[in-house]
C-alpha cells in the first residue's frame, strides 16, 4: 500500500521481481542438483533483474548514446524511473546470490519474501538490506518498550536533520548554483553545501529508515557512520552509503579476485567497481565520472601517497579528504557537463572572479546559524553529547529533561515547517 501510493503501476515490477528471486530459491534448493544447475537459476534471475533494472533506469541513456555516435536518431523512451528500483532490485539480487553461495536459508512463503523486499522504512531509500539481515526477524521478533522508545528517537532526529539542516542548507545551494558574479570563496561555500544538503538529506531517511524498523523490532544496518570527519578517501567510503560499498564490495570486487591478485587486475577491479558505483547513481556521465574520479583517487592513495598521508597531521587529512570530497560532489550535482565546466571555473576565479567578494557575508550572515549547527553535528558531537549526560547524577538527569523538551520543541517545529513550505526535496529519490 505505501509503495502503490506513490507508484500504482509499477507495484507489478516490485511484484515481478520479487517473485522471479524467490522462485530462484526454490529451484536452487529443489533441482539445484549440481552447481551447473544452480548457477543456471541464479544466471537466469540475475538476467531478468539487472534486465529489468537497465531498461527502466538506462534506457534513455543508452539511446543518447546510439544517436550521437550514429547518424540513426533515435527518439528517447522517456520511460518514467520506478521509485526505489535500484535498492529493491540490490537486495532481490543479494537473496538469490547469498542462496547460491549457502549464506542464507531458502524462504519458503513468498508472503515473509515478500515482506522482506516491499518493508516501507527502507523500501525507497535504503538501508541495502540484505536478506540475512533480517531472516529470524520476519518469522520471529519482539516489539520491546525501550526498542520502541529508542526507534522513535532515532526516527525524529532524522526528520529534525532532514527538515530544519537539510531543506535549509539546500535553500542556500540553490541559490548561490544560479548565481552569476560570485567570488571564489563563494563558489567553494555552495558546493560545501551541496555536500551537507546531500549527507544531512540521505543520512535523516536512513536515521529514519533505522528508527522505524527499530520501532518495528527490525534491526537496519547503519549507513552513515560521520562521513565527514573522514582523514581520507579510504576513510570516507568506510563511512558513506555503507551498505551499497559492502554490497559491491562483497558481490563484485571480491568475486573479482579483490586485492588478491596482480596490480593490473587489482586495478581493474576498482575501476570496474567504482565505474558502476557511478552508473548505479543515475543514467548520466556526471556520475560516471565521479565513479571514475573516487576509484582513481582510492587507488592513488592504494599505491603512492596513502603511507605519506598517515604520517601528516590528523587536521591535514581531513582537510584533504573534505576538499576533495566537496569537489567530486560537484561532479556529482552537474547532470549538464556544460554547467559543471561553468561553475568549476568559478572556482580557481576563472574569469576575472575575486578571490573573495561582500555576496560571501550575505550568505552566511542570512545562513550562519544552520551553517554552524550543521558543520558541528557532522562530526561525532551528538554521540559524545549521550555519552556525558548517560550518569544518574540530578545535573544529568535535569540536562536530559531540558535536552527533551527541546527535542519535543524542534520536533514540532519540523512538522509545522513540512506543512508549511513546499521546498522538500529528496535528492535520493531518482535512484
Amino acid at each position: 500500500m505505501f509503495y502503490a501510493w506513490g507508484e500504482p503501476i509499477y507495484i507489478l515490477l516490485m511484484l515481478l521481481s520479487s517473485f522471479v528471486d524467490y522462485t530462484d530459491g526454490i529451484l536452487q534448493e529443489k533441482y539445484g542438483t549440481s552447481v551447473f544447475r544452480k548457477r543456471v537459476f541464479l544466471v537466469t534471475a540475475l538476467l531478468i533483474n539487472f534486465s529489468l533494472l537497465g531498461f527502466f533506469k538506462y534506457a534513455d541513456f543508452v539511446v543518447g548514446i546510439w544517436n550521437y555516435l550514429t547518424p540513426f536518431d533515435r527518439g528517447l523512451p522517456g520511460i518514467a524511473l520506478p521509485v526505489g528500483i535500484s535498492f529493491y532490485t540490490f537486495q532481490t539480487a543479494s537473496y538469490s546470490i547469498d542462496v547460491y553461495k549457502g549464506r542464507v536459508k531458502v524462504e519458503h512463503n513468498y508472503l515473509d519474501y515478500l515482506t522482506y523486499v516491499s518493508m516501507f522504512p527502507q523500501l525507497i531509500a535504503g538501508p541495502i538490506v540484505r536478506f540475512s539481515t533480517v531472516q529470524d526477524e520476519l518469522h520471529k521478533r519482539e516489539i520491546k518498550e525501550d526498542k520502541f522508545i529508542s526507534g522513535m528517537k532515532r526516527f525524529i532526529l532524522g526528520l529534525l536533520r532532514k527538515v530544519l539542516i537539510a531543506n535549509q542548507i539546500g535553500a542556500l545551494w540553490d541559490t548561490i548554483r544560479v548565481a552569476e558574479d560570485i567570488s571564489i570563496v563563494t563558489a567553494w561555500l555552495g558546493l560545501l553545501c551541496f555536500t551537507l544538503q546531500l549527507y544531512y538529506d540521505f543520512s535523516a531517511y536512513s536515521d529514519m529508515a533505522i528508527g522505524l524498523g527499530r520501532m518495528l523490532g527490525f534491526h537496519f544496518p547503519e549507513n552513515f557512520v560521520y562521513p565527514l570527519s573522514a582523514t581520507s578517501i579510504t576513510d570516507f567510503w568506510h563511512r558513506w552509503h555503507i551498505s551499497l560499498s559492502t554490497w559491491f564490495k562483497d558481490y563484485v570486487y571480491i568475486p573479482l579476485g579483490g586485492n588478491r591478485v596482480g596490480t593490473v587486475k587489482h586495478l581493474r577491479n576498482i575501476f570496474v567497481v567504482w565505474f558502476l558505483t557511478g552508473l548505479w547513481h543515475g543514467a548520466s556521465w556526471n556520475f560516471v565520472l565521479w565513479g571514475l574520479y573516487h576509484g582513481t583517487l582510492l587507488t592513488l592513495e592504494k599505491y603512492i601517497w596513502g603511507k605519506w598521508l598517515s604520517k601528516i597531521p590528523q587536521i591535514l587529512q581531513h582537510l584533504y579528504a573534505v576538499i576533495i570530497v566537496v569537489f567530486g560532489f560537484g561532479i556529482f550535482t552537474f547532470d549538464d557537463l556544460y554547467e559543471m565546466g561553468r561553475y568549476f571555473v568559478k572556482l580557481v576565479g576563472i574569469p576575472g572572479n575575486a578571490f573573495y567578494g561582500q555576496e560571501f557575508l550575505w550568505y552566511t550572515g542570512n545562513y550562519l546559524i544552520v551553517l554552524i549547527v550543521a558543520i558541528v553535528f557532522a562530526f561525532p558531537v551528538y554521540p559524545r553529547l549521550r555519552k556525558q549526560l548517560s550518569g544518574e547524577s540530578i545535573a544529568c538527569q535535569a540536562v536530559r529533561v531540558a535536552f527533551g523538551a527541546v527535542m519535543t520543541g524542534l520536533f514540532l517545529l519540523a512538522v509545522s515547517s513540512l506543512v508549511r513550505d513546499t521546498y522538500n526535496p529528496f535528492l535520493y529519490f531518482r535512484f
